[in-house]
């Protein structure tokens, strides 16, 4: 299955920037339904245990973790990753980026009660962060929306804006993915927004080997990449923190 991307196709929600933002409010319910049912939010909770662990006073990890999300949309995984700080007594500033001024108005609104989330409207493209700004990097379910040769340019700005720990994850380009987005799309998530943009996504996503080579022109080394069934992939370095123990499916 051919990769299928046009900037004259663009998903819905990305045109979606101005006037009634009732239906894109909703899309973004979806989504965030999605995320926290399907994967999204878990195969992210994994690493936090590696890469956030609580500082000790002598061993020179940071007092309060910065982390930058990219393309955040509606804020879910900034939230989810402050609720398990929380949790265990680890200080943690997120910036979470969009460059949506609806989706970013939306995302405020369902923070009010997380003041360590600082949302920026940019565009990615864009944004200059600057070199090791954060402990670690995140961008979910962002690199479909992008050509090959930008996509490169997004790697390479997790890459250089981090200091050694990035987490990526996007759709899986795949038949059992593709269908695995249909049948969801018919039965559960049926509005009319989730359903097209969903559709379009999964024939805009990489391959492993696509996204892997994509990686590679984006100067990383030393990376892990995994798939996870039906339609999910991540790939990620780790920095100075090696993996200690295995991921489950």
């Amino acid at each position: 299955m051919r990769r299928f991307f046009s900037p004259d196709t663009p998903e819905l929600m990305d045109v979606t920037q101005s006037g009634d933002a009732t239906a894109l409010e909703k899309d973004l319910d979806d989504l965030e339904s999605l995320n926290a049912r399907f994967g999204g939010h878990e195969i992210i909770q994994q690493f936090l245990p590696l890469w956030l662990g609580a500082p000790e006073a002598d061993s020179g990890a940071p007092i309060e973790y910065r982390l930058l999300d990219l393309a955040t949309a509606s804020g879910d995984i900034p939230r989810m990753i402050v609720d398990w700080a929380r949790a265990r007594g680890i200080k943690a500033r997120i910036d979470a980026v969009d460059f949506n001024p609806l989706t970013i108005g939306i995302a405020r609104k369902r923070s009010t009660a997380y003041p360590e989330i600082n949302y920026i409207e940019a565009d990615i493209l864009k944004f200059e962060p600057g070199a090791g700004a954060y402990d670690v990097v995140i961008c979910s379910q962002a690199l479909h929306h992008f050509s090959e040769d930008d996509a490169v340019r997004v790697l390479r700005l997790c890459r250089e804006a981090s200091r050694g720990r990035v987490l990526v994850s996007d759709l899986l380009r795949c038949w059992k993915g593709r269908f695995a987005i249909w049948l969801l799309t018919a039965t559960v998530y049926r509005r009319a927004m989730m359903k097209y943009d969903s559709r379009l996504s999964v024939r805009r996503a990489f391959t492993e080997n696509e996204i892997c080579e994509l990686a590679r022109r984006a100067g990383w080394s030393q990376f892990e990449h995994r798939t996870y069934f039906p339609v999910r992939q991540a790939f990620w370095m780790h920095g100075a923190r090696a993996l200690q123990k295995p991921f489950s499916a």
